[in-house]
């Protein structure tokens, strides 16, 4: 893990020249610079630069922004400065800056090398910063001499890097040369997130995703600063990840997914790939086996595991609420042991989810059993547990995380699980779940909890969302799940994510005085160009004047 190299993030062709014109047209339209001086990098021939993007256009929006100077201009002669020294904060922030400088050399043509000596854009570890803005935040000032990214830790460095990447001209995430000036605009801003835990959740046991697939949608996702991501290993379609001590669960319960696809699932190999690569994107993998419910797979791999000794079929639809975990039975624990310790031994990060939700199959009473036993063996092995938010129905351990799901925050149980300790990660799903249509044309999606168009996905606040006097500080955090029911690909993957995703980025990170739908709407404007530089083929939403 401390090893793990970033990579430059995957690009993916556009679809065509044409969807590129506006980017194009950003980054040679006419501007002045600072006291009407033409902006530096201007091109021959009439053409002047683009005004830099302001500090303020960011997505998710910087706690605070202090615009002015003048603008710094990234060019041939720029090198990237970083941290000397053997420890693993400075091989981590060295990471960052080989990260960033994978990012602008595609597209800018330039060397842009990596070094301790000097540089002019800088990525500086500074302690005192730890009590300003903590480890995940950063400080970023620019001028006509330079950038400087500052932070306590390397995790502030690689989000102050995703503002960078945004006070850019959106064609620096292209993968081909482009045309410059690459200018950043001047100023400081100063940022650290709003909630600690900021994710999104990937379905990949409905339909299986790839190793480069998930990958590609972690670069997606840090670009918004997010910290987590929740992979739905297990289903009732399938089982995706290789357990040892029950081997037919992969072999066989992964072999198929919705609508008889050929399923797959992750060697523990692959599964490590996976982990390390989102550590590289400073995200944490949280994985989740959902039980006692949405267990077919499992149940069709081992006969033993049901009250009846037979196996049942493999199930390719997309029903919920039918299957059970033999609670009564010992060996059900012997499985659940098993694989949790498996699965801790593979992943590194503090939380394991075990589900929880649509148990129908499952009596009140053994459901309460079976919850109290699977949060033991998860203790037993060094995890905290989350579970989706039917878990206040049973016992929730110290410390133990419920994941809100609902509609409108009123649930009682909920509500008196929160106030009495129990953390809350919120993604009420007609709100934050990527896979809800948007309108009733969608080709892709669920509507069960409504359509969730743009503005309906980001406008509301998860500090005030729940009822009955729950404090801002019962709340872990906000995640967007995309449940995979209808998603096959990773077009399809971000057709559903995007705008979404951005938003709900913003609502886990920006403070409360930051958000507001028009000035986001405004800022979303002009991600459009910068993901179709990134080869995204994101929803157009009505809702969002795009350039």
């Amino acid at each position: 893990m401390r090893g793990h190299r970033l990579r430059t993030p995957p690009h993916r062709p556009p679809r065509s020249l044409a969807r590129l014109g506006v980017a194009l047209l950003l980054t040679v339209a006419a501007g002045v610079g600072a006291g009407g001086a033409a902006a530096p990098g201007a091109a021959d021939g009439g053409r002047r630069a683009a005004a830099p993007a302001a500090p303020d256009s960011v997505i998710p929006a910087p706690a605070a922004v202090a615009p002015g100077g003048s603008p710094y201009e990234i060019t041939a002669d720029t090198a990237i400065r970083v941290p000397a020294g053997s420890s693993a904060a400075a091989a981590s922030a060295r990471d960052a800056g080989e990260y960033l400088a994978g990012v602008l050399r595609p597209s800018t043509g330039f060397e842009l090398p990596v070094g301790s000596k000097s540089g002019e854009v800088e990525l500086r570890l500074s302690d005192t910063l730890k009590k300003t803005v903590g480890t995940e935040g950063y400080e970023l000032t620019s001028g006509t001499d330079g950038v400087l990214i500052s932070a306590a830790a390397p995790a502030g460095l690689f989000h102050g890097v995703q503002t960078l990447r945004q006070l850019l001209p959106p064609t620096v995430e292209a993968g081909t040369p482009q045309d410059g000036p690459w200018l950043v605009a001047g100023g400081r801003i100063t940022d650290e997130p709003r909630f600690a835990y900021r994710s999104a959740m990937l379905d990949v046991a409905r339909h299986f995703f790839t190793v480069e697939q998930v990958k590609r949608y972690i670069d997606q996702l840090a670009l918004y600063k997010y910290n987590t991501l929740h992979l739905h290993l297990t289903d009732d379609q399938g089982w995706r990840l290789a357990i040892d001590s029950w081997p037919n669960l992969a072999e066989y319960g992964g072999s198929t997914q919705v609508g008889g696809g050929p399923g797959g699932y992750y060697t523990k190999d692959q599964y490590r790939e996976l982990v390390a690569y989102a550590a590289s994107r400073h995200m944490t993998v949280v994985p989740e086996v959902d039980m006692p419910g949405h267990t077919n797979a499992a149940l069709a791999s081992y006969a033993e595991l049901n009250c009846d000794g037979v196996a049942p079929p493999l199930y390719t639809g997309t029903s919920v609420g039918f299957s059970s975990l033999c609670v009564p039975k010992e060996v059900t624990y012997d499985f659940v042991d098993d694989v949790v310790r498996e699965l801790a031994e593979l992943t590194p990060g503090t939380y394991l989810h075990i589900g929880g939700d649509e148990a129908h199959s499952t009596p009140h009473e053994q459901y309460v059993t079976f919850m109290d036993r699977a949060q033991e063996i998860a203790g037993k092995y060094g995890k905290t547990v989350i579970g989706w938010h039917q878990i206040t129905g049973a016992n929730p351990v110290d410390g133990a995380v419920a994941q809100y799901w609902g509609l409108n925050g009123q649930e009682q149980e909920v509500i008196d699980a929160a106030k009495a300790g129990t953390p809350l990660v919120l993604s009420p799903a007609n709100r934050t779940y990527l896979d809800m249509k948007y309108h009733a044309q969608t080709p892709l999606g669920l509507s069960w909890a409504g359509y969730v168009e743009v503005r309906q996905s980001y406008d509301w606040d998860p500090g005030t969302y729940m009822g009955g006097g729950v404090p801002e500080s019962a709340i872990l955090g906000v995640e967007a799940p995309l449940w995979s029911e209808t998603i096959s690909t990773s077009d399809q993957i971000e057709f559903m994510a995007f705008p979404r995703a951005a938003g709900a980025a913003e609502l886990g990170w920006s403070p409360a005085a930051k958000l507001g739908w028009e000035g986001y709407r405004d800022r979303l404007v002009a991600q459009g160009p910068r993901w179709e530089a990134m080869g995204i083929d994101f929803y157009r939403s009505a809702q969002v004047p795009w350039e």
